[in-house]
């Protein structure tokens, strides 16, 4: 394992993912991990935060790329970052989101003009959302929410780590913005009933008004804007189907994973103990 290439994130959905699929093509790994983390042997963990550059200078040293995922919800000291990324590393692959939010915005434009090769990738909802439900599921066979007709192009994980490797590991990709998504647009009434095919147990959507999920996301603590931007979001998904990309077939060669798929993965989680 000549090559080594750091993951940010390393233990988080996609970022676990990009991990492992580095090691299986045979390139090293250093993981930047806040404190002890449950990784494979073969990776290198190097205890660093994003928001100590001092932290990360040994973490960059002789790495060939950089996956960057940033966790902040603002840009500040993103620059500093990837001007001590550049100093090392060629090429940095950014894990942004197709709503490009403003803190996204911001990091993408530091990052095209950073000095690196650079390649952003931009997932629609992923798969592994939807795990915010299994409590619910498993104790009433149901899940509550507004908006069942919101439609979503639901992605899992393990493509989007599939197109990233192969972003940093293979040329062709500098410069590119891949947009990715699953096979299937879905409301999110028909993500639950697949839910419950899988599962061998009928489970229902049932339809709440979006004041009474407004308060509810604001009763936990969540900012109004974080909420509002959310359901003005979930509204504007039920004009139409959502949008497919053949970005990941095109990319990795086959075809990106269904969301029942996905769900037939995680199975145990939706599934109530008797």
């Amino acid at each position: 394992m000549s090559r080594r290439i750091v993951v940010t994130g390393a233990t988080g959905t996609v970022g676990r993912q990009v991990t492992a699929q580095l090691l299986e093509a045979g390139v090293g790994v250093r993981a930047l991990t806040r404190g002890p983390a449950d990784l494979p042997p073969a990776v290198e963990s190097v205890h660093s935060d994003l928001s100590v550059l001092d932290s990360l200078r040994a973490a960059v040293e002789g790495v060939e790329a950089v996956f960057l995922v940033w966790p902040f919800a603002s840009a500040e000291g993103l620059e500093e970052v990837l001007a001590l990324a550049a100093e090392h590393a060629r090429h940095v692959v950014y894990l942004s989101s197709v709503a490009v939010r403003d803190h996204e915005r911001r990091a993408e434009q530091l990052i095209e003009r950073s000095g690196l090769a650079w390649t952003i990738l931009r997932p629609h909802a992923f798969a592994a959302n939807t795990l915010r439900w299994a409590e619910q599921i498993r104790a009433e066979g149901m899940v509550s929410g507004p908006y069942g007709e919101a439609a979503m192009s639901l992605v899992h994980e393990r493509d989007i780590a599939a197109v990233a490797v192969r972003a940093l590991t293979q040329d062709g990709h500098a410069g590119a913005v891949h947009e990715l998504t699953g096979p299937h647009s879905l409301t999110q009434t028909e993500q639950v009933r697949i839910i419950g095919e899988v599962v061998g147990s009928p489970v229902r959507w049932a339809e709440t008004s979006p004041q009474d999920a407004r308060r509810q996301m604001l009763a936990r603590g969540w900012p109004p804007e974080v909420v509002d931007g959310i359901l003005r979001a979930q509204a504007e998904m039920t004009l139409g189907p959502a949008q497919v990309t053949a970005t990941v077939e095109e990319i990795t060669g086959r075809t990106a994973s269904t969301f029942r798929s996905w769900v037939t993965e995680h199975a145990h989680t939706f599934r109530a103990i008797r």
